[in-house]
């Protein structure tokens, strides 16, 4: 079995969470989905959960750690450069969507353990995470108001059809596909309509200012 000194705990956490996020369908998010996936791994149960000491949350985290890290190893290198804006996003967001086919009751019982009211920030703020990687692998640089609103606006698109994609009995998942289309046109219908109201000259400087300095403001 591997050892503490064989691999960090940083990294035994991105190696056990899809091995977790498999038991998980099963087993849920706890101690025997960690065992599983231990034993899998071939990797020590004790050192497994010194890996893991936020318990369910962790795991979890470190699952979506995991797909962003497998999005950046497949998207990383330049794929997306010759793309539309919409149909970068489109591929980012179907390629994490794909990561959880087969493990939809995995997925509905971390969706569940996120809802409790201790976790919510938490939750948040990898909803928020996987957001800006997509943005940031999709060639994003914005620095103004624009770095906040395209990421909430991504992420409740990606929330929203990780939802119909949980419950998505159609062909290759179909009815999912089309909602995603939706959604990304209906947002790129709404920003060409906000840029023709705006104007090319008129900018929200107050506005970007003011979350620049939230968003650089030392802890």
């Amino acid at each position: 079995m591997a050892e503490a000194a064989d691999v960090s705990l940083d990294g035994l956490r991105l190696k056990l969470a899809p091995e977790i996020a498999r038991a998980a369908v099963f087993d849920g998010w706890g101690e025997e989905a960690l065992a599983a996936a231990a034993r899998q791994e071939d990797i020590d149960p004790a050192v497994a959960r010194l890996a893991f000491p936020d318990g369910a949350m962790g795991m979890i985290s470190a699952w979506v750690e995991s797909v962003d890290a497998a999005m950046q190893e497949r998207f990383g290198s330049g794929a997306l450069d010759e793309m539309k804006i919409r149909d970068k996003i489109r591929e980012l967001v179907w390629f994490r969507l794909k990561q959880i086919k087969g493990m939809e009751e995995a997925f509905s019982r971390a969706l569940a353990i996120q809802a409790m009211p201790q976790n919510a920030a938490r939750a948040l703020k990898m909803g928020w995470s996987s957001a800006d990687a997509m943005w940031r692998l999709a060639g994003d640089t914005a620095t103004d108001y624009n770095h906040y609103t395209k990421r909430a606006i991504l992420a409740s698109i990606y929330a929203a059809t990780l939802a119909v994609y949980v419950n998505d009995e159609s062909e290759d998942k179909a009815d999912s596909r089309a909602f995603l289309d939706r959604r990304i046109e209906g947002v790129m219908k709404f920003e060409k309509a906000k840029a023709q109201w705006l104007g090319g000259n008129r900018e929200h400087f107050d506005v970007a200012r003011f979350l620049g300095r939230l968003r650089y403001k030392q802890s």
